[in-house]
């Protein structure tokens, strides 16, 4: 048997090999006279399938396919950050220059830039005792991000050889080590990983600490912890894309990783101008300093969309491995999930709910199962957490793709056409989300923050659904028929609403809010209801209660209070007595 073969059929980005080969399941291989990209997805005796991640267009039965002799992989070595790629880890940058605006067919680019020279500074001296994961130089890769190059994850040994700190590039050698065998092994900045595959850890821990995002609605009310994984899902124009840069801009992760899968060109776009135009808030350097782009637009090629998702991911566990907590922004997954329906259909397999593969709801798993927060091989911690945008077709959240994704997922960011339609942002509904790590998170909550900032959370939650079933009776039969107390509760339900829920990406205070102004904006809020219930009690009407203005006063907290001058804060519960005094003092 030999290692190539000759394309016997073509179904788009599906092409057939007749007889044996000796490919191997998941292995990159050249496809035709141009060396497209492909990866072998099915083998048998009599046939080999592969998928091509490069439109196919022009290619006929009789070319060559060539193998690589390994899987699809990416380059890991400094140069990472600040670039963008396409699914599979070519740079567009690179390509720009060789090929044009657009990509042209068997384009070979390296990955990551060979002829760079990295300020290297050696962490290791002859006679180390080497075991995978130990770090054995660092390079600041960015102004924001030391690159950190570890042993690769297989490898043990004794250090023989180091080079000097200086300048290096990615594939010069800087340690021998001798293997076990006695045989010597050369380690550069570069390892090279398969994307399907995980990278190995030491242990997942539990969920313990939040990724504290600075947006009231996701922090307080349906948090997301530190190698979490969350879904946001929402018909067009919600606000998916936006939520997302949100938390890419201001959460505090310390690296992004952002991938536009399937999404429209134009959307890809403003995502690369906005993020090469924005400061980092943490440092004060570009924000592209410690983010990745992953970009695979709608006109690109399926397979290529099908395997973006595992680039960006892989990309994400090496960080990881260095100790870095990163989150990723899968934009988005129903596209990913159209690649896979597509490819699927092609390879005539049977098909599940509404055209979906089978195996549909496995691949979102073992996708969504590679977050977490681990102690890496090195003894480091750190963290993978992603937030997944779901698509659905009409606004249908009964579709396949999100309901397997609720299955996978701990925290549901539902996003409502109705709030988005009415200029509520973020248009997360707070009726149909849901977070399932405010149980794991009040321990840290309560030593970081305040021991009453989960009671305060619920209090408002629970508030909210009394809303809702007021509002039931309120359509019935109007809001005049409601007894005061119930009067009350709409109107400070209200000011949750307008005041705490919906927040402002445009205004300096507004746009990211610490957890200690937003306990303290939940602090205000929850004593205006308690003295209001006091005036209720007493017989006062909340016709009389709504007139001194000291609702829309508390609701315009959030842009009245600088975040730098917290101390404000104390003021609204002096405004709050005053209010208290004059409603009874005028109704004495």
């Amino acid at each position: 048997m030999n290692n190539s073969g000759t394309i016997y059929g073509i179904n788009g980005p599906v092409i057939y090999l007749k007889g044996e080969t000796a490919l191997k399941m998941s292995e990159m291989v050249h496809v035709g006279d141009e060396k497209l990209v492909g990866e072998v997805i099915s083998l048998d005796s009599q046939t080999t399938t592969i998928q091509v991640y490069e439109e196919t267009g022009g290619l006929r039965p009789g070319e060559t396919v060539e193998s690589t002799g390994a899987a699809v992989s990416v380059t890991l070595a400094p140069g990472i950050l600040n670039n963008i790629f396409d699914g599979i880890e070519r740079p567009l940058e690179m390509i720009a220059q060789e090929g044009g605006a657009f990509i042209s067919r068997g384009v070979s680019v390296d990955s990551l830039d060979k002829t760079r020279k990295w300020e290297t500074h050696l962490t290791v001296k002859v006679g180390d005792r080497l075991t995978p994961g130990t770090i054995i130089a660092e390079v600041p890769e960015t102004r924001a991000i030391l690159h950190k190059c570890m042993v690769p994850p297989d490898v043990y040994g004794q250090v023989v050889s180091v080079v000097p700190d200086g300048e290096y590039t990615i594939d010069e050698t800087l340690v021998v080590i001798e293997l076990r065998d006695g045989s010597k092994k050369e380690l550069t900045m570069t390892q090279q990983w398969p994307i399907r595959v995980p990278r190995p850890v030491h242990h997942r821990y539990s969920a313990s600490v939040p990724l504290v995002t600075g947006q009231r609605i996701i922090d307080t009310m349906f948090p997301i912890a530190k190698g979490g994984t969350a879904a946001i899902p929402g018909g067009f124009g919600t606000g998916k894309t936006m939520t997302q840069h949100q938390i890419a801009k201001w959460s505090d992760a310390d690296i992004i990783v952002y991938i536009g899968c399937g999404e429209r060109g134009n959307e890809m776009t403003q995502v690369l101008e906005e993020f090469g135009e924005l400061e980092d808030p943490k440092t004060g350097n570009p924000l592209m300093d410690r983010t990745v782009l992953i970009a695979n637009t709608s006109n690109m090629p399926v397979a290529a969309r099908e395997a973006s998702i595992y680039t960006g991911l892989t990309l994400a566990e090496y960080y990881r491995d260095m100790g870095y907590d990163v989150a990723i922004m899968a934009d988005s997954t129903s596209r990913w999930a159209e690649a896979l329906r597509e490819l699927s259909g092609r390879l005539e397999e049977m098909p599940a709910e509404e055209g979906f593969p089978a195996y549909l709801a496995s691949r979102l798993s073992a996708f969504y199962e590679r977050a977490g927060m681990m102690q890496t091989l090195n003894g480091a911690t750190g963290s993978v957490s992603i937030i997944g945008a779901v698509s659905p077709q009409g606004g249908d959240f009964s579709e396949p793709v999100t309901q397997n994704t609720k299955r996978f997922v701990r925290c549901f960011w539902g996003l409502d056409k109705s709030l988005a339609y009415a200029r509520h942002f973020p248009a997360i509904n707070w009726l149909t989300s849901y977070s399932e790590y405010v149980g794991d998170l009040s321990g840290w909550f309560t030593d970081n923050v305040s021991p009453k900032f989960v009671d305060y959370r619920n209090r408002l939650m629970t508030l909210l659904n009394q809303e809702s079933s007021l509002m039931e009776i309120v359509k019935l039969i109007g809001g005049d028929v409601l007894p005061d107390d119930q009067k009350l509760t709409l109107e400070i339900a209200k000011v949750i609403r307008l005041g705490f829920l919906q927040q402002n990406a445009f205004h300096k205070d507004d746009t990211c809010v610490s957890l200690e102004k937003q306990f303290r904006m939940m602090d205000v809020i929850l004593y205006l209801y308690k003295v209001s219930r006091k005036l209720i009690a007493m017989g006062m009407p909340m016709s009389v209660l709504k007139s001194e203005g000291i609702f829309e006063r508390v609701i315009a907290i959030k842009y009245d209070v600088p975040n730098d001058n917290l101390q404000l804060l104390d003021m609204y519960k002096k405004d709050i007595d005053d209010f208290y005094n004059n409603v009874i003092a005028k109704n004495a």
